[in-house]
C-alpha cells in the first residue's frame, strides 16, 4: 500500500482507538485487530494509535511495537492510512518510537511536547526536528495539549513548519491556539491542517479552516460523525451545528455521570465505543487509572434508549441493553 498523506488528504475524522487489554493486563491483539478492522470497514478516513485514549503513557516499548504492527497491518488490508503517536517524556523515547513507526509502514507520526517538565523555549523547535528526522518522509502531526505545561504560539508553529515541511496537522485541544478562530485561520494559512473536537468546535471553526478531528465519537456513532464530515466539506454549517448539538447531549450525560467521578479519557472512550456496539475492546484501563464496569455500560444504553435512541443504531437485536 502506497499512501502519501498531503495537506489535501490528511483530513477528516480519524479514529483514536483504545488498546484492548486482557484481565491480566496483556495486549489482546485479536480483539484490538477486530476493532481496527471494524473502523476501517466503516469508512473512517484514518486510524491512529498511541494517543491519550491509546494510553501511550502506560505502554512499554515492546507493547508499543506490537500495537503499532497490529494497527498498520490491519489498516493496510483496507488501504486506510495510519498515524502512530510517539509521545514520550524525553526526546530519545520519542525518536525510538518514531523510528519504529516509520520502519513498520505508518503514514504519519504524532507527537506532543514532553510533559513531565516544561520544555524551554530554546528547545521547542529542536525537539520536533529531532523527532521528525527519525521518521523521514512521514507526515508530522503535533498533539497540542495543556498537559504539556505550555502551548505553542503561532510564531512557534511557523518556525516548526519552516524547519519541517512535512508538518501537516495539529491536533488542537482546549486552550491552545488552534481552538480560536484567529489561531485556526493563522495555522491554516501556514499550510497546517487543524483538527479540533467535532462536538465542540467544528461549527465554530470549520468556517476558519478546521478540517478534521482525532475522534472517539466516530466509533461511538460512526453514522453521525461521518455525516457531519460530509456536511463540513459542503460547508453546510447548520447541519454541522445540528450534529454537534447531538454530540453535546450525549457527552453532557457521560461527563455528568462518569467523568465527574474520576474516569478519564481512555476509560470514557472505550466505554462509549462498547456501549454503542462498535468496539469489542475491554473496559480495562491500566492502573492507577480507573476503569468503568459492565453495569455502567447497561446504564448508558438504558439512557440512550430513553433519550437518544439513535445512539443504539449499531446494536441490532440487543436494544434491550443487555
Amino acid at each position: 500500500m502506497d499512501i502519501k498523506l498531503t495537506k489535501e488528504n490528511f483530513i477528516g475524522p480519524w479514529a483514536g482507538l483504545p488498546v484492548a487489554w486482557s484481565e491480566d493486563d496483556q495486549f489482546d491483539e485479536a480483539v484490538y485487530r477486530s476493532d481496527v478492522e471494524k473502523c476501517c470497514g466503516l469508512g473512517i478516513p484514518g486510524i491512529y494509535s498511541g494517543g491519550t485514549t491509546g494510553e501511550f503513557y502506560a505502554t512499554e516499548f515492546d507493547e508499543f511495537t506490537a500495537i503499532t504492527k497490529a494497527t498498520i497491518e490491519t489498516c493496510r488490508k483496507h488501504a486506510t492510512p495510519v498515524m502512530i503517536g510517539v509521545s514520550s517524556t524525553y526526546t530519545g523515547g520519542a525518536i525510538k518510537r518514531a523510528e519504529f513507526a516509520a520502519s513498520a509502514g505508518a503514514q504519519a507520526i504524532q507527537v506532543a511536547l514532553p510533559f513531565w517538565m516544561e520544555v524551554h523555549d530554546t528547545e521547542v523547535v529542536k525537539f520536533f526536528k529531532d523527532v521528525a528526522r527519525a521518521a523521514p518522509g512521514l507526515s508530522l502531526s503535533i498533539y497540542e495539549t495543556t498537559r504539556a505545561k505550555r502551548v505553542l504560539t503561532l510564531d512557534e508553529h511557523r518556525k516548526i513548519k519552516e524547519a519541517i515541511p512535512n508538518y501537516l496537522m495539529v491536533k488542537a485541544n482546549a486552550d491552545t491556539i488552534g481552538t480560536t478562530p484567529e489561531g485556526c485561520r493563522g495555522l491554516t494559512d501556514l499550510g497546517i491542517n487543524v483538527f479540533v473536537d467535532e462536538g465542540t468546535h467544528w461549527p465554530e471553526l470549520g468556517p476558519h479552516g478546521a478540517c478534521g478531528c482525532c475522534s472517539a465519537f466516530v466509533y461511538y456513532n460512526p453514522k453521525l460523525v461521518l455525516s457531519m464530515w460530509e456536511d463540513l466539506k459542503k460547508k453546510d454549517w447548520p447541519a454541522v451545528t445540528s450534529g454537534s448539538e447531538r454530540i453535546k447531549t450525549v457527552y453532557g450525560f457521560i461527563f455528568k455521570e462518569f467523568a465527574n467521578k474520576g474516569y478519564l479519557d481512555s476509560a470514557l472512550d472505550r466505554f462509549g465505543g462498547i456501549a454503542g456496539g462498535v468496539l469489542k475492546t475491554s473496559l480495562h484501563c491500566r492502573r492507577p487509572y480507573p476503569s468503568l464496569r459492565p453495569e455502567d455500560v447497561v446504564k448508558l444504553r438504558k439512557w440512550y434508549a430513553e433519550n437518544t435512541p439513535w445512539m443504539l443504531d449499531n446494536l441490532p437485536a440487543i436494544t434491550g441493553n443487555s
